[in-house]
């Protein structure tokens, strides 16, 4: 059996309770047996001596009964020794020299007296019984002392278990067998799982439609929901790299083209002139190469698992402080509006700044030049944290949310790489909660939902 066989381990879980179950019957075997065989051989002692105290009194001490004899000399699978002696003393039948009487027993008991001693150097059991009677016209109490060896009881006890033993060993075997082989059954449906999955090629990550048991059912499933997450993991992945070589093409024809025209300039102004324009159009495409990996980066689904708590109204205010000092030339006050209590959220800080911030640049770059106020409210609805995020520009038209949300498109003519509002919007699915661009008469309205950890929930 290998260690990590799922059959040797149910194995094993079952059989040792058995065995320390068989253990314990066989000690309440052994004993019960071991009375029975003291009460049985005890009640042997007793007949004997009654039938010997009744034939001594009949033929006045002279003879045993044949049925006596027969009792004597095989009772419960051994001989039993007697000796009768008169009240003064005098030796009346049987052996003449009895087991010693313990000690601690009396001379001239009133009841019949059972105990351990030895004859002839070896282990015996012994009664000693007093009945009055008459033998010969003399009356008085006649002592009986009968007895029989222990080995016989010992034989007796021994061949009782030693059937008990086979017999709770036999079933213990069994129930082995009937285990191993019964688990082999059982576990053929997880065998038969194991082999359709091994069939499967790297493309084929559809969800496993297979008849299994009940208990394996959500292993199933939980490997059904695994194969669809890897299923449009890897569509979003072909899909980002289907969209990234379409973006970059464009601007990366346009750097080579800013760089071929430098080296062709016809004099140092002209050249001059001409890096500058290479220059802006290199960091437009690493703002766009940026901004596709950050989209990619926010389509990670383990943002819940691995995040940490955030107090969400101190995050905020850092991200407005940040966004202030980065666009100082714009004139742009950012304003608050935070709850009094501390908000706690779970989540990567990280990703979640980068959505504030990209949100906040939006606003510079499409808000226009009447562009002065962004408001940053932050308040609590229920469970969840609700972030509002206005500003006094252009806005957006309502016939523009849809394409405003969508990958590499704008509301409105202006530069961005129209990855903004997608990634926030991503990053706040990844932490189950949504972002939604309100109606607005003046300006745009951005909403971000988000759960609150959940000690705070509680």
């Amino acid at each position: 059996m290998t260690p990590n066989s799922l059959r040797a381990r149910l194995t094993l879980i079952i059989l040792p309770p058995l065995l320390v179950i068989s253990l314990i019957a066989a000690a309440w075997q052994f004993r019960t047996t071991t009375d029975r065989a003291e009460s049985i051989f005890d009640r042997g002692l007793l007949s004997a001596a009654l039938a010997i105290s009744r034939d001594v009194a009949l033929s006045d001490g002279d003879a045993i009964s044949p049925p006596t004899q027969r009792l004597l000399n095989d009772t419960s699978g051994g001989a039993i020794f007697y000796h009768v002696y008169a009240p003064d003393g005098v030796f009346v039948t049987g052996y003449s020299t009895p087991p010693v009487l313990p000690n601690a027993l009396p001379k001239t008991p009133t009841e019949p007296q059972y105990y351990n001693s030895t004859y002839q150097g070896e282990p015996v059991r012994v009664l000693r019984y007093s009945d009055r009677t008459v033998v010969s016209g003399i009356a008085g109490v006649y002592n009986i002392t009968v007895w029989q060896s222990a080995d016989v009881r010992r034989r007796f006890v021994r061949d009782v278990l030693s059937r008990s033993f086979a017999v709770i060993s036999g079933l213990v075997l069994s129930v082995a067998v009937v285990v191993w082989f019964g688990v082999g059954l059982g576990l053929r449906p997880l065998l038969d799982l194991e082999r359709a999955i091994a069939k499967r090629g790297p493309s084929e990550l559809e969800p496993i439609r297979r008849s299994v048991p009940v208990e394996t059912q959500g292993i199933v499933d939980t490997l059904n929901n695994l194969l669809d997450r890897i299923s449009r993991r890897i569509s979003s992945k072909d899909e980002f790299i289907s969209n990234a070589a379409h973006q970059l093409r464009n601007p990366v024809a346009g750097v080579l083209a800013l760089a071929e025209s430098v080296e062709s300039a016809p004099n140092p102004d002209a050249a001059k002139q001409r890096s500058a324009e290479l220059v802006l159009a290199a960091r437009e495409a690493s703002d766009l190469t940026n901004k596709l990996l950050s989209f990619e980066r926010a389509s990670g689904t383990d943002i819940l698992r691995s995040g940490r708590p955030i107090e969400f109204r101190s995050f905020v205010r850092e991200i407005g402080h940040a966004f202030g000092q980065q666009h100082a030339d714009h004139a742009v006050e950012v304003l608050y509006s935070l709850p009094a209590q501390d908000i706690v959220v779970k989540g990567d800080a990280t990703m979640l700044r980068e959505a504030v911030l990209n949100l906040l640049t939006n606003a510079i770059i499409h808000g226009g030049p009447d562009l002065t106020q962004i408001t940053l409210d932050l308040s609590q609805d229920g469970s969840n944290a609700v972030l509002l995020i206005s500003d006094n520009g252009n806005g957006i038209p309502a016939n523009k949310h849809v394409e405003a949300l969508s990958r590499f498109s704008q509301a409105g003519d202006g530069p961005g790489s129209g990855l903004g509002l997608p990634i926030a919007s991503r990053v706040m699915e990844n932490h189950d909660g949504h972002l939604e661009i309100l109606e607005s008469s003046s300006g745009a309205k951005i909403r971000l939902t988000i759960p609150l950890a959940r000690s705070q929930n509680q």
